[in-house]
């Protein structure tokens, strides 16, 4: 289409506006690419009440926007299917996956897990900006994230991505320390006299 552009252009101005006006009626995200993949509904479609995060949205650049928490660790996660297979850009604050996470393998793991247990690696990107916590509580978080968001631009995901835990939220959180105490459980030693 976009190399009968000039074509268009030079014949009449009145067949390339009409040409156009449609071309941008048109919008390539509202049909999945992958195929198999059946969009989940949208947040709109919400039901009074309902808080399940089934309902993910999807923005006019077809990505899929999604929030993941663990621990203290919040994370925002953008994913979109990729444009070449081989190479999906995969990015965290702004730096490549191994600048940020380095040696740590079983935390990118952790966080590439949901895209391994349902066999799209490579079929997506993604982009994530997370804070707070440490390396481990972010992963986890970037992984909540992810899986929220793969299900809504696949909703037929959601079994798998349900049965390993991945959309459900960790809600354990670090014990408070106690005053008296050494620690949230750790006494003082105890002394006779």
């Amino acid at each position: 289409i976009m190399a009968a552009l000039p074509a268009l252009r030079s014949r009449s101005c009145g067949a390339f506006a009409t040409f156009r006006r449609l071309f941008s009626q048109l919008n390539p995200t509202d049909v999945p690419r992958i195929p198999g993949a059946v969009r989940g509904p949208a947040p709109s479609e919400r039901p009074p009440g309902d808080t399940s995060r089934k309902y993910v949205p999807i923005d006019n650049l077809g990505r899929a926007y999604a929030t993941g928490r663990r621990k203290r660790a919040v994370a925002r996660v953008w994913v979109w299917e990729s444009e070449n297979a081989d190479a999906p850009q995969i990015s965290v604050n702004g730096q490549s996956l191994s600048s940020f996470f380095g040696g740590h393998w079983d935390l990118r793991y952790a966080m590439l897990s949901p895209f391994v247990k349902t066999n799209t690696s490579g079929l997506y990107s993604m982009m994530a900006t997370v804070k707070g916590g440490g390396k481990s509580g972010q992963a986890q978080a970037i992984r909540h994230g992810v899986a929220t968001a793969l299900q809504g631009l696949n909703f037929g995901l959601r079994p798998v991505l349900k049965d390993e835990g991945f959309l459900t939220r960790d809600r354990r959180q670090r014990e408070r320390k106690k005053p008296g105490q050494a620690g949230a459980r750790k006494k003082f030693a105890w002394v006779k006299r």
